[in-house]
């Protein structure tokens, strides 16, 4: 583990994130962060964007992959409602020799080695500890550590971003902080060769017409108005898959299609509701009619 002294105290960073997420398609949104990023100049300052969208859409796998895409650490803080601001700063722990250890958070590692820090479902912050970063996400680019009585400064190369889910159970933002982060890059349902390119490089291991059932399924609860994305369809056929090969010896005098049809109905209710069941029974019933 690596350390850093500031202002006489020693401060113990934590690693960057190292994730198996992968972006596919939507290159706009990609440039959109990126752009955010960019510094013109002397006197330019990076902006700190926020990635809005329902759940499951991708916002983290986004700004992962657009830090990578720099070439800079990054560094992943899943943010709750339970977040102190000494938890997105700095967290004393006791050593194994009884001593007080000072543990820098992803956020504050990041700001020191000049990576990207992604604070993910940021809305679930209370505003106390969004308030411990205002200053980071102004000209003045430093947070003071109360508990380890320092002021920590921010490496030119440093990046921010934060993920907000669209739901009701997240704070309200206070407009000191709403203004702070900017712009609002919206994620929304990626399109249908987009989303199969997506459960493909998810599911490589996936025959092809589980994955195309799976995209109509997607792309109906879309025109629906349904609030099912692409990670819950990649959760049902990651456990239909592993239930066709779990019941390899069943008898099934319906055929493979038949088979698969009624799996993915059974994952869907299990992992979902009813109401994403009943859209593969509609799928199962058309292939017994043809």
């Amino acid at each position: 583990m690596d350390t850093t002294i500031i202002d006489g105290v020693e401060l113990h960073l934590c690693e960057p994130d190292q994730v198996p997420m992968n972006w596919v398609g939507q290159h706009e949104v990609v440039t959109q962060v990126l752009a955010a990023w960019l510094v013109l100049g002397e006197g330019d300052l990076p902006l700190n964007p926020r990635l809005v969208g329902k759940p499951g859409v991708g916002k983290t796998t986004l700004a992962y992959h657009a830090g990578r895409t720099l070439g800079k650490p990054v560094y992943l803080f899943q943010a709750t409602m339970d977040t102190r601001p000494e938890d997105l700063i700095v967290t004393p722990v006791i050593s194994d020799q009884g001593k007080i250890k000072y543990m820098a958070s992803p956020v504050v590692s990041a700001m020191i080695r000049g990576g990207v820090a992604v604070i993910d479902e940021g809305n679930r912050m209370s505003e106390k500890s969004w308030a411990s970063l205002a200053p980071l996400m102004d000209s003045r680019r430093y947070v003071e550590s109360i508990v380890a009585g320092i002021k920590i400064r921010a490496h030119p190369d440093f990046r921010l971003c934060t993920t907000m889910n669209e739901d009701a159970s997240t704070f309200e933002l206070p407009e000191y902080i709403h203004s702070r982060l900017q712009p609002q890059i919206y994620i929304d349902f990626p399109e249908r060769e987009e989303e199969r390119a997506i459960l493909k490089a998810n599911l490589p291991f996936a025959d092809e017409a589980i994955l195309d059932y799976v995209v109509d399924f997607l792309q109906a609860a879309h025109e629906a108005g349904e609030r099912y994305s692409v990670r819950d369809g990649i959760n049902i056929a990651r456990y239909a898959l592993k239930r066709l090969v779990e019941g390899a010896g069943e008898a099934d005098t319906g055929g493979a299609r038949h088979r698969a049809l009624g799996t993915l109905k059974e994952a869907a209710g299990m992992i979902l509701d009813h109401g994403a069941a009943e859209v593969f029974k509609a799928l199962l019933e058309d292939a017994e009619e043809g």
